[in-house]
């Protein structure tokens, strides 16, 4: 095996609590020729100062390291910041508040110099606690993890997509993303990069578990949403995937229609329980127009309805309870 150059991007906002962790886990890694970009995303608390106690000790292993401040504007671009300067043959990105075990990046590599055929791979890994780090579960036991065409399974959000598993190729990002740059949403980074690359390449599961998710009580993606809140992330991953298939090797218009459904469901879903009668009625007669009505989705709608109507019922019902009382 040749010592190919990988690059790590890694966006961080706010990261004073675990980024040590994270730091430490690339530091600890038997594979030596990478280079860290750290991208404080808009920090306001001790981000900068804990990461930038790290270059010198990534220096000492012959590990580059470049940190770049970005006034706060979300992973994607943050994200961007890195692609534009990466110099690596093979690209990672994990998040900063995760941890990659010490072979993570070895294992990989080692997997793409002898199977010039895939574009990219990607490992198995853990969920922890994160006051332990004691296991809680693998991110993927389903038998489609080990599919090698995963662009349907990942926009359908039928495998994971955990971005510290997965590593590409230069050449195929370049292929994709000629300009260094993916769309940017405050909802997200990987299925910009993931998508297309998985219309181009099979992908390689290792069936090991080389990066761990840390559960977090206080995590972005873990916070009460309102209801407005929650539809428009689902409008923000729509319009992701609409720019992922843009660049992707697809059937623009099938990909789109299956997207739309999976949405409608997600929107019919959340309208029945919030008890949005006008959302749910239009969603509904989405996914029956499209044949995308599934039988549970008919229960879910008529069960929206009815605990909707039942509340109808009760507001109505109660003055006039009370003034039958006081008769």
């Amino acid at each position: 095996m040749t010592n190919p150059l990988v690059s790590v991007i890694t966006p961080c906002f706010n990261g004073e609590k675990y980024v040590d962790a994270f730091l430490t886990s690339i530091l600890k890694q038997t594979y030596s020729n990478l280079e860290l970009i750290f991208v404080n995303d808009g920090s306001a608390d001790r981000t900068e100062q804990i990461a930038l106690s790290y270059k010198e000790k990534f220096e000492n292993r012959g590990i580059r390291f470049i940190y770049i401040y970005q006034e706060n504007s979300g992973q994607a671009a943050a994200i961007n910041r890195g692609l534009k300067i990466f110099s690596g043959d093979y690209l990672t990105w994990p998040d900063s508040d995760d941890i990659l075990t010490e072979d993570s990046i070895q294992v990989r590599v080692a997997f793409l110099e002898r199977s010039p055929d895939y574009m990219f791979v990607r490992s198995n890994g853990l969920y922890v606690e994160e006051n332990t780090l004691a296991r809680l579960c693998r991110i993927s036991d389903k038998p489609n993890r080990f599919n090698e065409y995963i662009m349907e399974d990942l926009f359908l959000d039928r495998t994971y997509c955990s971005c510290g598993c997965y590593m590409v190729r230069k050449e195929a990002f370049f292929q994709i993303y000629p300009q260094r740059q993916i769309f940017e949403s405050r909802e997200g980074q990987n299925w910009q990069l993931l998508v297309p690359i998985s219309s181009i390449s099979k992908c390689r599961y290792l069936d090991e578990d080389l990066y761990w998710v840390v559960r977090r009580a206080d995590s972005h993606c873990r916070r009460p949403r309102s209801f407005a809140d929650q539809m428009k992330r689902i409008d923000g991953m729509e319009e992701i995937l609409i720019h992922a298939f843009q660049v992707s090797s697809c059937n623009f218009d099938e990909c789109m229609k299956k997207v739309h459904v999976k949405h409608a469901r997600m929107r019919l879903c959340l309208a029945a329980k919030e008890h949005k009668m006008d959302i749910l009625d239009r969603q509904y007669i989405y996914l029956k127009d499209n044949r995308g009505l599934s039988a549970a989705d008919r229960l879910l709608y008529f069960k929206g309805r009815h605990v909707l109507a039942g509340h109808i019922y009760e507001r109505i019902m109660t003055p006039v309870r009370f003034l039958l009382k006081g008769r």
